[in-house]
């Protein structure tokens, strides 16, 4: 049996073509617009996020001649740092200054007995027992002189007596403690961090 809308009444020819047209229009939706837009949507998401990132790297390469001169700066900081907290102690070369300060002051050195390092967070204090010998004027010229040491080195535990057969060179004996600083190398503190013990496991 064959069917021809031309013998259909007009008004199930209409309904018949508005069927079609629906349909058409909605396979058109359903399988080209709405992945068109769907995919649209997603490139426009990929475009703003591109330029977000473009914002962020031009934002990062007007600071880069700010960021360089940190860097120098703090590169000198360190070399400063490095010259007043040196990375290694080196008993001989303080010795050796000590010396030679001591030579300039007119002061004899009878003892000198380094301890061993105490240990901070990021530097560690390395104490010397010191003996003198000399006058108190020579003294106080050799703890001036050592105040202006590149490297720092405190004095503490002073204790001074007077000589029982002075000489005009060596009237008084001192004895006191001079504790420089050594910056630690941060790798090396933070294994020697000990690493927290595992919690203990339930009892089933």
């Amino acid at each position: 049996m064959e069917i021809s809308l031309a013998k259909l009444p007009w008004y199930a020819q209409v309904g018949a073509f508005v069927a079609l047209s629906a349909g058409g229009v909605f396979a058109f939706y359903t399988y080209y617009e709405a992945p068109a837009r769907a995919d649209m949507v997603s490139r426009q998401n990929q475009l703003k996020k591109i330029q977000a990132d473009i914002t962020i790297g031009l934002a990062t390469a007007k600071k880069l001649d700010e960021f360089r001169t940190q860097v120098d700066d703090l590169g000198a900081r360190l070399n400063n740092l490095s010259a007043v907290l040196p990375q290694e102690k080196d008993a001989a070369d303080l010795l050796r200054s000590m010396q030679n300060v001591a030579m300039q002051s007119n002061l004899t050195i009878k003892g000198f007995k380094p301890s061993a390092p105490v240990t901070k967070e990021l530097h560690a204090e390395w104490p010397i027992a010191l003996e003198l010998d000399g006058t108190y004027h020579n003294l106080a010229v050799f703890f001036d002189r050592v105040g202006k040491f590149t490297r720092i080195v405190n004095i503490s535990g002073l204790s001074i007596e007077s000589n029982s057969r002075p000489t005009p060179n060596s009237t008084i004996s001192a004895k006191c403690v001079a504790t420089t600083f050594v910056l630690l190398d941060p790798l090396t503190v933070a294994k020697a961090k000990p690493k927290p013990a595992p919690a203990p496991k339930k009892a089933a």
